[in-house]
């Protein structure tokens, strides 16, 4: 069973976890997209593990784990993510692959998409993270990225020198200190050594594993909402996390995958810039954050919360292609005596929207429609059985998939391992 996971929302949906559990029963674990400004938390039994780039299917011994040609790297975020995941106790050698087609997110990149996002006028800020992913999909586009295989090459240190002199014309012209390009051959002489024992013909390698039956879990990053086609652009990501960027982002046909799984959080959380219909600014949105514990993995910023968003959920399942969900964070509604499903927006006008306007303009002028049901006010945190859940929250939960279509695959509880409840996959 080959199996493609990706958030339905604006990220952060707990897709960690839900790949942690789906590796079990997986031999290959591939990230297919995205870079390190993304995180996945896995929490073991009293250990909080936070991934960036490495799969996160490296936390069980014997997996191998790739990251794919779809997913743009920087050298240094993956060389110290290797160090701790070593010193976590793993094993790499033998298990992890790097695809020799993947992008490299250079220094150039963080200083370009940091003079880039300062030199925009408020109201066209996008919120990047500044870690320079886009600025490297941009050169990946534009034909003139630097790839991991590229640190193999003698001449490693004349491709540095030349793409240094490219970006500090853009530097200038942005009002932007420029790079010593000597400098920055020094910086990038430790990288070959460091990463020279993981570079593989990922491709090669994925196929011999489909064609000795292996199964395989392409992981994405970010979300459905955040995808550079179908999301909020321009408050998008650069790349696709949705469910065909595993084919492109891996090398494999889309006859190769039996099944894809929509992670969703049952409350809706976003990062960043960018339009939100159910945000929150009250006491509710607050306890959202508080008791959902809502900062990034990688910024440590606030997330904004809102109610659950049913016109998301039903975009990314057609997207998609969505056969299961996997729910996450039911808990967090515990205490609410009321909990809100939107279901559409109304436009001043009168006219619903049953699903995601591509015009942002339009939606901000629109109001959320909401169907109110009531909460269930007790712990769920400690479910074992589906069946053993309040009635209120199995009302909630199969309400959203009447909303939304498809079936119910995982529920989580909670933050650890074993809150997590496998319904029908």
């Amino acid at each position: 069973m080959n199996t493609v996971l990706v958030g339905a929302q604006w990220g952060d949906e707990g897709k960690g976890k839900v790949i942690d559990f789906l590796t079990e029963e997986s031999d290959v674990v591939v990230r297919f997209q995205g870079g390190s400004n993304a995180g996945h938390t896995v929490v073991v039994g009293d250990k909080k593990y936070v991934l960036h780039l490495v799969p996160s299917g490296v936390l069980h011994e014997g997996k191998h784990c790739i990251i794919g040609n779809g997913v743009v790297m920087d050298p240094f975020d993956l060389m110290k993510e290797l160090d701790q995941v070593k010193s976590w106790g793993f094993n790499l050698l033998g298990r992890f692959h790097i695809s020799e087609r993947a992008q490299m997110v250079m220094q150039w990149h963080r200083a370009l998409d940091k003079a880039d996002e300062a030199a925009r006028s408020e109201g066209r800020k996008i919120g990047t993270t500044g870690r320079g992913i886009g600025p490297a999909y941009a050169d990946k586009v534009g034909r003139s990225g630097v790839r991991v295989g590229d640190i193999l090459k003698p001449n490693f240190e004349d491709i540095v020198r030349e793409h240094v002199e490219d970006a500090n014309r853009k530097l200038r012209s942005l009002g932007a200190q420029e790079l010593d390009p000597e400098e920055m051959v020094r910086l990038y002489m430790p990288v070959k050594p460091a990463l020279m024992p993981y570079v593989t013909d990922t491709i090669q390698f994925i196929h011999e594993q489909l064609e000795s039956d292996k199964s395989i879990l392409f992981e994405g990053a970010q979300a459905t909402m955040l995808d550079i086609d179908f999301g909020t652009y321009p408050f998008v990501t650069s790349s696709n996390p949705t469910a065909g960027g595993a084919c492109t982002g891996s090398g494999v046909s889309p006859r190769c995958i039996d099944r894809v799984i929509g992670v969703l959080k049952l409350y809706t959380t976003r990062v960043g810039e960018g339009p939100f219909p159910t945000e929150l600014f009250d006491e509710d949105g607050e306890t959202l954050r508080k008791r959902g514990g809502e900062y990034g993995a990688t910024t440590g910023r606030p997330r904004r919360c809102g109610w659950f968003d049913a016109c998301v959920a039903r975009f990314a399942r057609r997207i998609n292609g969505v056969d299961f969900w996997a729910m996450t964070k039911l808990d967090v509604l515990d205490t609410f005596p009321v909990v809100k499903i939107c279901t559409g927006y109304r436009r001043p006008d009168g006219f619903v929207y049953q699903t995601f306007p591509m015009d942002l303009d339009a939606l901000a002028t629109c109001e959320p429609v909401y169907e109110e049901m009531p909460g269930w006010m007790c712990d769920t945190s400690h479910t074992t059985d589906y069946a053993e859940l309040p009635e209120n929250a199995k009302r909630y939960i199969e309400r959203i998939l009447e909303i939304c279509g498809g079936k119910l695959g995982v529920l989580s509880v909670g933050p650890a391992r074993e809150t997590t409840l496998r319904i029908n996959i």
